[in-house]
């Protein structure tokens, strides 16, 4: 039984995450979204397609549901429920995916969406029989080739989970004789679906060579995601063999690709040499400029010289002279600018040389331990120390993450588009993020968050915020700790996020230099007194979106956050 739940566990979720495609947008199902928004001319209805079309599923939900309570035409509210189903089903929320579904009719012109959509629904809620059912209704409406082949995948996926490997198995065969072969990742994928099946009845001479063969192919592929997939099957395949030197191998691997520490890395240098350029292209300038006003001296000297009067030559001295002090202004200001781009690289590569020289010494301790494990064949202890040096990596990749945000921030590279959005969704997928490290913990972890909140933010720059000072909150927290977020409407001017956790608290002294880096440049960090670049980061995120970042703390009670963003002009 170990095998059987070793591989199942990795291979059955892997493929439906990656080849699940219930609603691909056809140009009928948009040409009909377009004819409706032009009969009836509902504004909301409008947006709520713009941002369907465009795969923002999060202001599709919103303004999906505001649609539906501004309608009573049948086709518009058939419309809007399967986008807000499908934009439900794309967020995690499946319940009300199902909820939405179920209120679609089972016209001919729905039934092969809806029933796909169900589908695709029931088994991220691994409830198979459910899922193979509408599955099957699917088939019966003669589905296009490519829609065809995810549905056989699927319910390949479905019956494996059963435990049926005889359905499974055929499902799986009927989908590879789909594929075309410069499909490489379609083929990958249903190659270690067969592996699966025949592993899972211990016909190891079947599927270890498919399992080979699909990671042999995932080398020569660019998804990321195939290739720590078919490196974790081969870990465990060779752990199952007792081939554990391999096994750690392939589960390094497997590490590697899950953080990507080596394409951070590349960021990371390619960020340092174009900062190293901008510094020499520079300095380059003001020697350039420094040639000109040599240059200019000596024309004014001649001209000095060759002036036939006084008035004469004080005009042209004068003339010369306010020219010079312009320059001189300018290049004075040049040279500020450059004094504080180099006190940023300079701060950034105290960052890394301070905060790195730790994990990466005990990530080495880790590796010789591991070797010393292996050497003296202590097994049991070989995945309780590669798990120590996982959680290490995802540390440093968090610290790296922060370093490259604030490098891209601070050379205007990073993206920044401010819009509407509905404020609960983006928290929600933030707090989905660290649910099982809460859980690991034990730490109970609550939302409170209003739907009707819309505020005007950058998305991408509020994650950033929010997962630093989520990832904050369950680090000072101790096991059995309560954090509780939620949102509310605090005037007409702000909404507020605020997080609230029984941890260690924040020192009044730490808590005043936490609260002036409001007003801090990088020129006035001095890094010996403590102040972290997470923090300083998220000051200058908020403070970019026109919100406001407070900060509340006692020591062994904890420490509430509040974010005011503003709200979203009605």
């Amino acid at each position: 039984m170990g095998k059987l739940s070793s591989i199942i566990g990795v291979i059955a979720l892997f493929f439906f995450q990656v080849n699940e495609q219930p609603t691909k947008k056809n140009k009928v199902f948009i040409e009909r979204g377009y004819y409706i928004c032009q009969k009836h001319k509902n504004e909301t209805f409008c947006k709520a397609l713009n941002f369907y079309i465009k795969k923002k599923y999060d202001s599709c939900y919103a303004y999906s549901s505001k649609a539906l309570l501004l309608t009573n035409k049948e086709e518009e509210i058939t419309y809007i429920n399967f986008m807000q189903a499908y934009s439900a089903y794309k967020k995690g929320f499946y319940k009300k995916a199902l909820q939405s579904l179920h209120s679609i009719t089972d016209d001919k012109e729905n039934v092969l969406e809806k029933q796909v959509l169900l589908g695709s629904v029931y088994l991220s809620l691994k409830k198979y029989n459910e899922s193979i059912n509408h599955y099957e209704k699917a088939l019966e409406e003669g589905p296009e080739v490519f829609r065809k082949k995810n549905i056989y995948h699927n319910l390949g996926v479905n019956f494996l989970q059963k435990k049926d490997f005889t359905k499974a198995n055929e499902y799986f065969a009927r989908e590879l004789s789909l594929i075309e072969k410069r499909d490489t990742a379609a083929i990958i994928r249903t190659k270690m679906g067969l592996a699966n099946v025949y592993y899972n009845q211990y016909i190891d001479d079947k599927a270890i060579p498919l399992f080979k063969e699909a990671y042999e192919l995932s080398k020569l592929y660019s998804d990321i995601r195939l290739k720590q997939n078919s490196a974790r099957n081969m870990a465990v395949v060779e752990k199952n063999r007792k081939n554990y030197q391999k096994s750690v191998e392939y589960y390094m691997e497997y590490g590697r690709w899950k953080d990507s520490i080596w394409n951070r890395d590349k960021i990371w240098e390619l960020t340092e040499k174009d900062k190293q350029l901008a510094v020499a292209q520079k300095q380059q300038e003001i020697a350039l400029q420094d040639e000109q006003l040599k240059r200019q001296a000596v024309v004014q000297k001649s001209l000095a010289i060759g002036a036939s009067g006084l008035l004469v030559f004080l005009g042209f001295l004068g003339y010369f002279y306010r020219e010079l002090k312009s320059k001189n202004k300018f290049i004075t200001q040049q040279k500020e600018e450059l004094n504080v781009a180099n006190k940023t690289k300079d701060y950034l590569f105290s960052v890394v040389s301070h905060d790195l020289r730790s994990p990466i010494n005990t990530i080495k301790r880790q590796h010789e331990k591991l070797k010393r494990q292996l050497k003296n064949k202590e097994y049991d202890a070989v995945s309780e120390t590669t798990n120590n040096a996982i959680a290490l990596t995802e540390s440093t990749s968090h610290l790296l993450n922060n370093v490259l945000h604030w490098s891209l921030e601070q050379n205007n590279q990073l993206s920044f588009k401010v819009e509407e959005y509905p404020l609960k969704p983006l928290v929600e997928q933030a707090v989905y993020n660290f649910e099982e490290i809460a859980e690991a913990k034990n730490i109970v972890l609550t939302t409170m968050l209003e739907a009707a909140i819309l505020v005007k933010a950058d998305k991408e720059s509020l994650k950033i915020v929010l997962r630093n000072l989520l990832d904050n909150a369950l680090k000072y927290t101790g096991e059995n700790g309560k954090i509780a977020i939620k949102t509310y409407k605090d005037s007409e001017e702000f909404s507020t996020i605020e997080i609230k956790d029984t941890g260690f608290g924040i020192s009044e002294e730490k808590l005043a230099k936490i609260k002036g880096l409001e007003d801090l440049s990088i020129d006035k960090i001095n890094r010996s007194e403590g102040v972290g670049l997470g923090m300083l980061l998220c000051q200058t995120l908020i403070k970019k979106n026109n919100g406001k970042l407070l900060i509340d703390s006692e020591l062994n009670v904890g420490t509430t956050i509040r974010i005011l963003l503003p709200n979203a002009s009605a």
